[in-house]
């Protein structure tokens, strides 16, 4: 657990905590619903990230900056930016407003666009945080990995609450020889893959 977590982070975390709880039992449209970590993820996240090899730290899928705020405590260990991508405007513009209300702008950067077609201006990724749609997840995946630092880290969310949907990309992470990955039993199951040093 971090500890001395600031106030402003802490109180957009529970706003957003309440939102997502919220979407998840009133009908708020799939599209529209936050579908964020639960905090035990974040903190992971958190851990995870600021033990990474020096190096940039990506988040692919934003919603509405609740994983980034986890994010932000390792980058104020670590120092540099996350770079974070959102494709919906509506979720980048929600992320915008908890960065800025949480105060960490500074250390986390947002691009509004499909990662898919920004992530060949990216190299020396130490780590990597993916929860999309899940029907990106390969080719996701594919572009990051090249782009990995040998003792790199690659998350991925729902490989549990979505293993049916997930299972021929759990398939594919698991023949590729450049990666050792696991899947932990976390929130709705995250696959940890770590890129091998090469030879």
């Amino acid at each position: 657990m971090f500890h001395n977590i600031p106030k402003p982070i802490l109180e957009q975390m529970a706003a957003l905590e309440e939102q997502d709880a919220k979407d998840r039992i009133d009908g708020t449209p799939m599209h529209k619903r936050l579908r964020q970590i639960p905090p035990e993820t974040g903190q992971l996240l958190a851990l995870l990230a600021a033990s990474a090899p020096s190096g940039l730290c990506i988040e692919l899928g934003t919603s509405a900056g609740y994983s980034g705020l986890w994010l932000s405590l390792a980058m104020a260990l670590r120092g540099g930016k996350l770079v974070t991508f959102e494709l919906l405007p509506e979720k980048a513009e929600m992320a915008r407003k908890t960065f800025k209300k949480a105060k960490v702008e500074n250390l986390v950067e947002l691009v509004h666009g499909d990662a898919r077609g920004h992530i060949a201006m990216y190299d020396e990724i130490a780590f990597c945080f993916m929860d999309t749609e899940k029907e990106m997840y390969t080719d996701l995946y594919d572009a990051v990995v090249p782009r990995l630092l040998p003792g790199g880290l690659l998350l991925a969310d729902n490989l549990l609450s979505h293993a049916d949907s997930l299972a021929d990309f759990l398939t594919h992470v698991r023949a590729d020889a450049r990666m050792d990955s696991v899947v932990v039993p976390i929130g709705s199951g995250v696959l940890l893959g770590r890129k091998r040093a090469t030879p």
